[in-house]
């Protein structure tokens, strides 16, 4: 239920989003990512998940994953009802193939009421707010029961009211002690809720309590660099 980070470094055509991370995500922990744009916080986070491959360095994990991508990358056009969206967080027992049962249906309609959307099972995706959708993502994370919860800005353009209703969630699997890995960019937040935080800035600027990793010295060392992704940034030469 813990992942380690050894030396990780992610690259694009060699020029690196993320080098030489190493630590780790302990058990039960709760743990916010933090950086500028472009500081490649959702980029470890998606290797963390499997989505990207290192480059250099090793990513060991140790208990099952649940992955909460950001809303804007998800499609909402597909035609599928809320319900089965948040079936799709059983694919590893289904397999694809095997016939959704009656007990997978009374587990995602229960997570669905757990978030507020009780009676959204028959409901297309594209229907739904952003605040609503992201409630789904959050039941389809509930009915997988995950040791491991990555999210990345599982709070970005929704309303007041279910951020408090998804932080109540997290802080829920926080004391059932789930591992919590969280991108985010609000440091109100993060000081208000989250332990422990990892500072990046494509390096590790600091990953310590949130008290100490956003000291304003740590803070000012992260204007250093860019908002966006510079495909100029110097190649990584150790991650060959």
């Amino acid at each position: 239920m813990n992942v380690t980070l050894n030396n990780v470094t992610i690259s694009y055509n060699r020029h690196p989003a993320v080098h030489h991370i190493s630590g780790t995500f302990e058990r039960g922990s709760l743990t916010a990512i933090a950086g500028p744009n472009g500081a490649g916080k959702s980029t470890l986070l998606k290797a963390i998940a499997g989505i990207l491959q290192p480059q250099e360095g090793s990513i060991q994990i140790n208990g099952k994953l649940a992955y909460l991508p950001q809303a804007s990358e998800m499609q909402r056009d597909f035609p599928l009802s809320v319900l089965h969206m948040v079936l799709t967080g059983l694919w590893q027992q289904t397999g694809g193939m095997k016939a959704i049962t009656k007990a997978m249906k009374e587990r995602a309609s229960i997570a669905l009421t757990e978030v507020g959307l009780k009676g959204f099972e028959k409901r297309d995706l594209a229907s739904l707010s952003t605040g609503q959708f992201q409630r789904a993502l959050f039941a389809r994370l509930l009915v997988q029961d995950a040791d491991i919860m990555l999210l990345d800005e599982p709070f970005n353009a929704i309303d007041e009211h279910t951020v408090s209703l998804l932080m109540d969630i997290m802080l829920r699997w926080h004391e059932e002690k789930r591992t919590i890995i969280c991108v985010l960019h609000d440091f109100t937040q993060i000081r208000a809720y989250f332990p422990q935080t990892l500072l990046l800035a494509r390096e590790c600027i600091a990953w310590d309590s949130t008290e100490k990793a956003l000291h304003p010295e740590k803070l000012a060392t992260t204007r250093f660099f860019r908002d966006d992704w510079n495909s100029n940034v110097s190649i990584c030469e150790r991650a060959i």
